[in-house]
C-alpha cells in the first residue's frame, strides 16, 4: 500500500489557451500512465471537478512510496510537464501528501507538536 503521494491541483485554463491546455492535460495523463506501467509509481487518479465557484478545477492524486515520489519529482519529464502546465492554467499547485501507511507517522508528528505546545 502506498505511503506517500503527490496532489497536483489546477484552476481554470488561461483564456485563449484552452486548446493548448487540453493538449498538456492529455500529455500529463500519458506521462502518469507510463510512470504507473513502468512501476515508477503505484497508481494515480485524475479528478475533474464540477463548476463550483472556487479556484480548484481538478487534480491528480499520485500514490507511491516515499522513494518513488522523490524520484518522480526529480524526473526532468515531470518538471517539464509541470512547467508547461503552469503556462496554461491558473493556480497550479504540487503538494506532497501522506496517505495509506504514511498516515500513522504524519499523525504521530502532529501529536508531538500538539503535546509540545499544549
Amino acid at each position: 500500500m502506498a505511503e506517500a503521494g503527490l496532489f497536483i491541483g489546477w484552476g481554470q485554463a488561461v483564456r485563449g489557451r484552452e486548446a493548448k491546455g487540453l493538449k498538456v492535460f492529455n500529455d500529463g495523463v500519458e506521462f502518469w500512465t507510463g510512470q504507473q506501467t513502468n512501476g515508477a509509481i503505484e497508481s494515480f487518479e485524475v479528478v475533474i471537478l464540477a463548476p463550483h465557484g472556487g479556484e480548484l478545477a481538478g487534480f491528480i492524486l499520485v500514490r507511491g512510496s516515499h522513494g518513488q515520489i522523490a524520484a518522480v519529482r526529480a524526473n526532468p519529464d515531470f518538471q517539464r510537464i509541470n512547467a508547461r502546465a503552469a503556462a496554461i492554467v491558473d493556480g497550479l499547485g504540487i503538494i506532497e501528501a501522506a496517505l495509506g501507511d504514511g498516515l500513522g507517522p504524519a499523525i504521530a508528528t502532529f501529536q508531538e507538536v500538539i503535546d509540545e505546545f499544549g
